[in-house]
Parts: C-alpha cells; sequence; structure tokens
C-alpha cells in the first residue's frame, strides 16, 4: 500500500454517481424485468473507464471503479451470498434503523410533511440454509473491468471495496444459524473467497463497514459497553474472513451513515477507535470532517496509530452540497499530519461522494478542492 512519503496522496471512500442510461438498466436488472445483459455490460465497462479517467482529471491519485456495479448493499449481498429467500415482512416486523437515537427525540423532523421515516420493509431476505459464495462471476467482472479501464493510466494505486460481515448482517436476517456468532462467521468465511480474490487481483482491499459505529443508533436499548461488545463479535468474525491475508493491501472504511439529518447521538469516536484499530488491516478510512465528527481528531492524541498503520481522515464530506475549501482541507490534513506523521495519512472522504451529493458536478468539484487542499498541505508540511 502506497504511503504519503514525498506528499499527500489522495483518495476516496468509493461509491460514484453513476451515468443516468446505466442506472436505467441497473433497475430494470434489480427489479427482474427485460434488459440487454450485453448491452449492460458494454455500458458497465465504457463507465467504469470514464469514472477513472475523471477521478485521475480531479487529482485522485488512488482510485477505484466507483463501485458503478454494487446499486446496493441487499443486491451486492444476493449476487455475493446464496442461501437466503425473500418474502414479505411479518406486520410486527420493525426495521432497525441508522437513525434509530435521534429518531426518539426529533419525532417531528423525521416524520414532516406526512411522511413516516421509519415504517415497514415491503420484503425482508432471510438467512434459511448454509451461506455459500456464488459471486465469482460478479467479482471477475468487477476485476475485469477496473484492470481495463487502468490501462494506459498513471495511478498510485487502486482498490476496490467489498462489505463487512457485520454490515451484511444487517440487511439479511438470520433463520438457519444456531446464534449471532455463527452467523457472521459464516458470512466471514464465505466472503473470504471475495476478499482473495481482490487481493489477488493486485488491488487493495477495501473493507466498508459503515454499521461498525451506525448501528449505535440502530440499537437504542444498548449501553457503550454492550454496544463494545457486539461490535469487538463482528470485529473478530471479520478478522476471520480477512485471515492470512496481506495486512498491507487491506484498508478498513467505517463512517457514521450517509443519512443527512441530525447525528447528535451517533456514537462517539472516543468509544469505539481502539475497536476500528482491532481490524486486520494496514490503514483505516474514518469518516472526520462532518460537523459532527470533525472536532474529534483529538481522539488520535490519546489512541495512537500503531506504528506502521496508515490514516486516512476524511477531509471532505457528503453531508452537504458545501464545496470544502481547499484552505480548510488543508488544515485539517496538516493536523492529522502533526499527530500521526505526514507519511502515514492520505486524504480522504467521509463516504462515498458522488451518490450521495444534489449532483455529479458537486461530487468531482469536492474532489478536486480536495487535491488542492493536499497540495497545500504537502508545500507546508515539506517546506522545511
Amino acid at each position: 500500500m502506497k504511503r504519503s512519503n514525498d506528499r499527500i496522496l489522495v483518495t476516496h471512500a468509493g461509491s460514484l454517481a453513476r451515468p443516468k442510461d446505466l442506472m436505467e438498466m441497473l433497475v430494470a436488472r434489480n427489479d427482474g424485468k427485460s434488459y440487454d445483459r450485453g448491452a449492460l455490460a458494454r455500458r458497465m465497462r465504457e463507465s467504469i473507464a470514464e469514472v477513472v479517467q475523471k477521478q485521475i482529471d480531479c487529482g485522485i491519485d488512488i482510485v477505484n471503479d466507483g463501485e458503478l456495479g454494487k446499486s446496493n448493499f441487499s443486491r451486492y449481498t444476493r449476487e455475493r451470498l446464496s442461501g437466503f429467500v425473500e418474502r414479505a415482512a411479518d406486520p410486527s416486523f420493525k426495521p432497525t434503523s441508522i437513525f434509530g437515537r435521534d429518531m426518539i427525540e426529533f419525532k417531528e423532523y423525521f416524520n414532516r410533511g406526512g411522511r413516516t421515516a421509519i415504517g415497514h420493509h415491503a420484503r425482508v431476505f432471510y438467512c434459511v440454509e448454509p451461506l455459500k459464495y456464488v459471486g465469482q462471476d460478479e467479482v471477475k467482472s468487477d476485476i475485469g473491468n477496473l484492470k481495463a479501464a487502468l490501462q494506459g493510466k498513471q495511478v498510485e494505486e487502486a482498490f476496490l471495496p467489498a462489505i463487512a460481515p457485520g454490515t451484511l448482517e444487517h440487511w439479511m436476517k438470520n433463520e438457519y444459524y444456531p446464534t449471532a456468532e455463527a452467523y457472521l462467521f459464516a458470512i466471514a468465511e464465505a466472503m473470504r473467497e471475495e476478499y482473495q480474490a481482490i487481493v489477488d487481483a493486485g488491488f487493495v482491499l477495501q473493507i466498508d463497514d459503515p454499521d461498525l459505529a451506525d448501528a449505535w443508533q440502530m440499537h437504542p436499548e444498548m449501553s457503550v459497553a454492550d454496544y463494545r461488545k457486539y461490535q469487538d463479535m463482528r470485529i473478530a468474525a471479520l478478522n476471520h474472513g480477512l485471515r492470512d491475508l496481506p495486512i498491507e493491501r487491506i484498508r478498513f472504511h467505517m463512517c457514521w451513515g450517509s443519512y443527512h439529518g441530525p447525528h447528535k447521538y451517533d456514537i462517539p469516536l472516543k468509544d469505539i477507535a481502539d475497536l476500528i484499530l482491532k481490524v486486520r488491516a494496514g490503514a483505516y478510512s474514518i469518516e472526520a470532517s462532518n460537523p459532527c465528527h470533525d472536532h474529534e481528531w483529538r481522539v488520535w492524541e490519546e489512541t495512537k496509530l500503531p506504528d506502521g498503520k496508515i490514516f486516512i481522515p476524511g477531509v471532505i464530506g457528503h453531508y452537504s452540497d458545501f464545496i470544502e475549501h481547499p484552505r480548510a482541507i488543508a488544515d485539517r490534513l496538516t493536523r492529522y499530519a502533526k499527530i500521526m506523521g505526514r507519511e502515514n495519512v492520505i486524504a480522504g472522504t467521509d463516504c462515498g461522494i458522488g451518490s450521495r451529493v444534489g449532483h455529479p458536478q458537486v461530487g468531482w468539484a469536492k474532489f478536486q478542492a480536495m487535491a488542492e487542499g493536499a497540495r497545500i498541505a504537502t508545500k507546508e508540511l515539506w517546506r522545511s
């Protein structure tokens, strides 16, 4: 994994905006409607080539495929794992929510305009038999499309994301395994095949685990001590899936959920920072710039980044369509560099930018600002 040895490198968390025509084909596929498989495959490869070039043009050093083929978590899980059935939700079924604690205080906000923010899911997926990895063709396509897009391009590095067992568990309910622990380890064992394939292809493997932090909102009944035990088991399962893979080829991304709202009751970073560092990874990409978490750089004065590790703070965010000023971005980067060492810091994003801001133009402008901020920080950190 590349380090910022000569300058502050720039990357992002993963998800980027999909072209309209590609999204229409993906929706048709997801809904079981008729679509041209060959046309989708061709447009996917073209779109990934386009999005890689856009990243390069914006100054991104460590690029990916924009996650263009992964339209949502539930679809991704169904493509990669077998053992699930889809059923209508029971009338008593209540979905967990990444703003569950906020909802208790801000009911009027979430239910404004007569809409109910937390309702019943029409369909739910349940694990009813042993899990098996069936995503060989999908991950092969992901790898092939990104390799094709990188032909003739100059980048520092490339990565492909995959989902952590703890986040997959949230989307698919267990009715087969005797315990939550057994279910989590079964997910990890199955997903290991995908993790291995990405590393073997020569890419950095990024593990996405938003539920490491946002599950705190899903479980308002838990104390911090309870929650730490809950997540410790999920991290153990993830590490089981990552066993024997080269740590220097793995980076871990977590955030507090992508919803736009209060986030008043997000779990503080100080309560989980040591758990994050238990993940078997060489780099940690952590949401760090939004108004609820910008102050938490101070946590890293107390919780030290282990020797040899890389830190990727989010220095731009999905939380608004404001385009962060390069000077503010540079200030964030120099702050972390002074705590952790400049060679150990890479500029990153809070979450997937392109799919969560109001328009792709805004997302690309944020990337340009991040690259400029990294250049400013580089001049200041290396001038001595």
